[in-house]
């Protein structure tokens, strides 16, 4: 079985904000994922973030992490916290062990098809980040899972130790 890449899909209409996942989406789009979690955060009149994972294969916990960094760019800001959309099994239960129902409303399917915006999302162009940038943001994504819940946090400690040492390193 062929892997497919990764790719993210944006659309924006009367308020409603939706991120689309598809492919196998690893850390090589976090600066892709972290300035749309910026730009959401900046965004007026946001009544609802969607983030749709039905055509997802997986989402790394890099990914997972930036995905969180959006619940928590809108947090107090909307009504209701961000849906996520998911119906591959693998992927539905990474989402509930690292406590993302916490954070948002999962969903196997949307309430009504929204195919406006299925017909405005836009592929968005890979963010590039050269290797100091991709640590960094590999660094904070594991942060912001490690205080979604206790697992997550026992989870990644090695790794945003480890990490944090490499940084320490060489920035010296």
């Amino acid at each position: 079985m062929l892997i497919e890449e990764g790719r993210i899909k944006a659309a924006f209409d009367s308020g409603v904000f939706v991120l689309k996942l598809c492919g196998d989406v690893r850390l090589t789009l976090c600066a892709t994922l972290d300035s749309q979690a910026q730009r959401l955060a900046e965004t007026p009149g946001l009544r609802a973030v969607l983030i749709d994972l039905r055509e997802a294969t997986n989402v790394d916990s890099t990914a997972l992490g930036f995905l969180a960094k959006v619940a928590m760019a809108v947090k107090g800001r909307l009504e209701q916290s961000p849906t996520i959309i998911v119906d591959n099994p693998d992927v539905r239960q990474m989402l509930d062990v690292m406590g993302f129902a916490r954070f948002f409303t999962l969903m196997e399917a949307p309430l009504q098809q929204p195919t406006t915006l299925n017909d405005a999302l836009e592929e968005l162009p890979e963010e590039p980040a050269d290797e100091e940038g991709l640590r960094d943001r590999i660094l904070e994504a594991h942060r912001i899972l490690m205080h979604m819940n206790e697992h997550n946090r026992e989870q990644f400690q090695p790794l945003v130790e480890m990490l944090e040492s490499q940084d320490a390193t060489t920035h010296h």
